[in-house]
């Protein structure tokens, strides 16, 4: 007698978030390992401009050229330790479980979009002309409104250094994402103003991930509904 036993699917794997972190990180290695003339050349070829695309000539010139490229090479790029490390480590923590749920091509779709989008919104909202734009903010703003939108109501895992020992605790997503907007008015004051993701650049990149993470989470229920014949 033979029994037809269920296969259990494995867990696809996530590998999006490990490479992006792995991708921040050698980037800055490399450009902080350049003189400091040679850095501040490569801000200015692969960092976001905050003007020259006002005009609807200046997209297809931008088009043509390549250049509209920066608003995705400039994710990669970070002033100081400090922008990167809180970039970082709430990529890791809204990134990984975000991925579970979207998968790896969903979330790299939303960094790369979302940063270039929250980039896009800088150019536009940014008051004095020829700045350069850099560094993930924006990117991992559009994850967090994602996860806001896939898990409204979630607790998150994070372990607290409470002298010589570690704590592990559960606290609520919101928390946490109100952490995020007060590391980033302190970046905005203490850390260097050339390069500096403005302040709508995170509200644009927020609201890009909390559509996209309502648009998707209908599109799983709906996918979802109909693998169930419901």
């Amino acid at each position: 007698m033979f029994v037809s036993l269920p296969s259990r699917k494995k867990a696809a794997l996530r590998w999006a978030t490990p490479v992006l972190f792995a991708a921040l990180w050698l980037a800055f290695l490399w450009s902080i390992s350049r003189p400091d003339d040679a850095r501040g050349s490569l801000w200015l070829d692969w960092g976001a401009l905050s003007t020259g695309l006002t005009h609807p000539l200046d997209w297809w010139a931008t088009l043509q050229d390549g250049s509209v490229l920066r608003l995705f090479t400039a994710l990669f790029l970070h002033a100081d330790w400090s922008h990167l490390l809180g970039n970082l480590v709430f990529l890791l923590i809204f990134g990984l479980p975000a991925e579970r749920v979207l998968g790896p091509w969903r979330l790299l779709l939303l960094f790369l979009v979302g940063g270039a989008v929250s980039n896009l919104v800088a150019i536009y909202t940014m008051g004095s002309p020829d700045q350069i734009i850099i560094g993930a903010s924006g990117a991992v703003s559009a994850l967090i409104g994602a996860y806001l939108a896939l898990f409204p109501g979630a607790r998150l895992g994070v372990v607290i250094p409470l002298g010589l020992f570690l704590e592990f605790v559960r606290a609520p997503a919101y928390l946490l994402i109100g952490v995020w907007a007060a590391l980033q008015v302190v970046f905005a004051h203490i850390g260097p103003s050339f390069g500096m993701v403005a302040w709508w650049a995170h509200i644009g990149g927020f609201m890009f991930g909390l559509v996209y993470g309502v648009y998707v989470r209908a599109a799983i229920a709906r996918k979802l509904r109909k693998r169930h014949g419901f």
